[in-house]
């Protein structure tokens, strides 16, 4: 069986990205040059790698355990290529990824902490939706995530072995409405005052669906703006454009021209933000910004 370096790092993209299209864009190849190497590596090994879906591409049982010894193998090389440059040892360096939703506060809050606490803590972040964030995990591109999840909170993945999870926060929607509108001068909103509203959402992908209506909504909400950036949702909220839900969490991120309100007439819909990592040691860089994004969460809940 022959593998070549170049396959092996091109399988360890395409299991990150669950996307062939994505994983070339990622590495400068065309699609079809990323096809080759799957097939080449799949040639080599004698198994499928991949199952493809419409959404995408996922490991097969062989693709994964391919994959945990190509990741082992790549971080050798790594190493190797460190030492002999003579790189300083990065040791003091921890990839964080977190949901979008988590970075104006906890995010941008914790690295601010370790910032006057331990400057010599460097953090590299990546924003990305909670499946993708589990895949970067899994192929060791990220040593943390935070994660999103709704009830039941099913574990992220089904993988082997399990995800270290720890619960870190426990958050409501709530919906955002312009400061001026007949919904942010309400004593009480419900479900029938939204009836002809206009909403702001993320448009929906295989990796999530489609966020800023109100779950369980009956009809069909017209949803007149798209976009996944939380600043520009709020702006078009405070220009009168739409509402759109947020995580109670956003409180102090909100701009004046936005309010805050709950419905009352339907159950409340919660969100846990949880950080995950591979099982196994960790390094002290990392232990110090698990402290930090601990800290600034139990201060959210406050």
């Amino acid at each position: 069986m022959e593998l070549t370096l170049v396959g092996l790092r091109v399988l360890r993209e395409v299991a990150e990205r669950g996307s062939f299209t994505t994983a070339a864009a990622v590495l400068g190849y065309t699609q079809s040059a990323v096809s080759r190497q799957i097939a080449t590596l799949e040639q080599a090994v004698g198994v499928r790698l991949f199952d493809r879906h419409p959404g995408g591409v996922r490991l097969t049982s062989a693709g994964h355990t391919l994959l945990r010894h190509a990741l082992t193998a790549l971080d050798a090389l790594d190493a190797a290529d460190r030492e002999l440059r003579g790189t300083v040892d990065d040791a003091g360096h921890v990839r964080l990824g977190f949901f979008p939703a988590a970075g104006a506060v906890i995010v941008a809050h914790a690295l601010a902490t370790l910032h006057q606490q331990h400057p010599r803590v460097q953090v590299t972040t990546r924003e990305a939706t909670t499946p993708s964030l589990v895949r970067a995990l899994r192929t060791g591109a990220l040593d943390l995530a935070l994660l999103s999840s709704r009830p039941p909170h099913r574990s992220p993945d089904t993988d082997d072995p399990p995800l270290h999870v720890e619960p870190l926060l426990e958050d409501r929607l709530v919906l955002a409405v312009p400061a001026g509108s007949r919904l942010a001068n309400r004593p009480n909103v419900t479900t029938e005052h939204l009836a002809d509203e206009t909403w702001v959402a993320s448009p929906a992908s295989i990796d999530e669906p489609l966020l800023g209506i109100w779950p369980g909504l009956p009809g069909r909400p017209e949803v007149r703006h798209t976009t996944r950036d939380w600043l520009t949702k709020l702006g078009l909220v405070a220009s009168a454009a739409g509402i759109t839900t947020v995580p109670s969490m956003l409180r102090s991120a909100i701009p004046s021209g936005v309010r805050l309100v709950t419905i009352d007439d339907a159950p409340e819909e919660r969100r846990r933000v949880s950080l995950a990592r591979l099982p196994g040691p960790t390094t002290a860089a990392t232990d110090t910004l698990v402290h930090a994004l601990r800290q600034q969460a139990a201060d959210l809940a406050e």
